[in-house]
């Protein structure tokens, strides 16, 4: 019987934006550095772009969230935004994978390691989807980071409207309620996982009935954050 050799042994992995052989599926160093940069200041709490060396938002600083700190991978813009859409609308869910490690990289600083959750796609959307592209990156994050991933903790027990047409107040009122957790969270750390961070209304009403529910401290990681 002939012996097996490895696929990438013959055709070498590409970088996910500017398909260069690189070693690994994922990004190449020069990617990584125009478009991951983690010299890219952002405020500690909601991952908003800043100028200089200033480290909170004054939005933040004026009206804290209910989430303590926000890792975002990249702003949500080209190319970034290219591969977010394609996963979601594209069903191209081995670039999941790829953002998930790259996330986990970025989060390995985190101690102790939290629990992951994702954020909840609607019951109708979920149907239509076929997949929540969230989990499928938090997948991936959790086995790099090695850590407890659970789905059934937080749901959603309400579908409002979509968010993008709609004034930050509004978007406020719209996702109120519209979560619940389930599981046992009392007294832990726990990081929700998201594709991309616009408002925060969302990642923040999840975190509001997170802590209601006793978690300590919330982490959002994001792979985008819209500037």
């Amino acid at each position: 019987m002939p012996m097996q050799v490895g696929f990438s042994r013959w055709f070498p992995q590409r970088c996910a934006i500017c398909a260069v052989d690189v070693a690994a599926p994922l990004v190449c160093a020069a990617c990584l550095e125009d478009f991951f940069s983690v010299r890219r200041n952002r405020c500690l709490c909601c991952a908003i772009p800043l100028p200089g060396s200033a480290s909170t938002c004054p939005a933040c600083l004026r009206q804290p969230p209910h989430y303590d700190v926000t890792i975002a991978l990249a702003d949500y813009a080209a190319p970034v935004d290219g591969l977010v859409l394609a996963l979601k609308f594209g069903h191209q869910l081995e670039l999941a994978p790829i953002l998930g490690s790259l996330l986990a990289e970025r989060a390995r600083h985190l101690a102790p390691c939290p629990l992951l959750l994702a954020v909840p796609l609607a019951f109708e959307r979920l149907a239509e989807r076929g997949f929540n592209q969230s989990a499928e990156i938090g997948r991936a994050v959790a086995r790099a980071l090695r850590a407890k991933f659970d789905l059934s903790i937080l749901m959603r027990v309400r579908h409002a409207a979509a968010q993008a047409s709609l004034s930050l107040a509004a978007r406020r009122r719209n996702i109120r309620d519209a979560f619940l957790v389930r599981g046992d969270v009392r007294g832990q750390s726990v990081a929700v996982i998201d594709d991309v961070m616009t408002s925060g209304s969302t990642l923040d009403e999840i975190a509001r009935v997170l802590k209601i529910a006793g978690a300590t401290h919330v982490t959002n990681l994001v792979v985008a954050r819209t500037p």
